[in-house]
């Protein structure tokens, strides 16, 4: 019995590892989306308390613009219909890397299971 591992499997495992980091790598992407949806659902439901003659300052870049209501409101729309289509996508691609995971690691370990023999 050899204790070297063979170079199918180094591969085998290297992949796995790969594909694990993109996997962690989209959680972290994800989460870091829900929270900007977040905060955006939260601006917009304290925009719509205001009076819609209210003075209103927006971000832009590193500057605050006055604003109307109506054009903050409508860029917080756009703005959360962005991010829930990225999150979407996001969500696929997660699918997609958690069935590549699984099919690297039943390879692995059929990889493994004829080392063995």
């Amino acid at each position: 019995m050899s204790s070297e591992i063979p170079p199918q499997v180094q591969n085998q495992l290297a992949q796995l590892q790969q594909v694990q980091q993109q996997a962690q790598s989209l959680a972290m992407q994800k989460n870091q989306m829900a929270s900007m949806q977040k905060e955006s659902e939260m601006a917009l439901e304290e925009l719509e308390k205001l009076s819609d003659d209210a003075v209103i300052y927006r971000a832009v870049g590193d500057l605050q613009i006055q604003s109307t209501k109506e054009e903050t409101v409508a860029k917080l729309k756009e703005r959360l219909e962005t991010l829930s289509l990225r999150l979407q996508s996001l969500s696929r691609q997660e699918e997609r890397i958690s069935k590549r995971f699984t099919q690297l690691q039943e390879q692995l370990q059929q990889s493994m299971g004829t080392q063995g023999q």
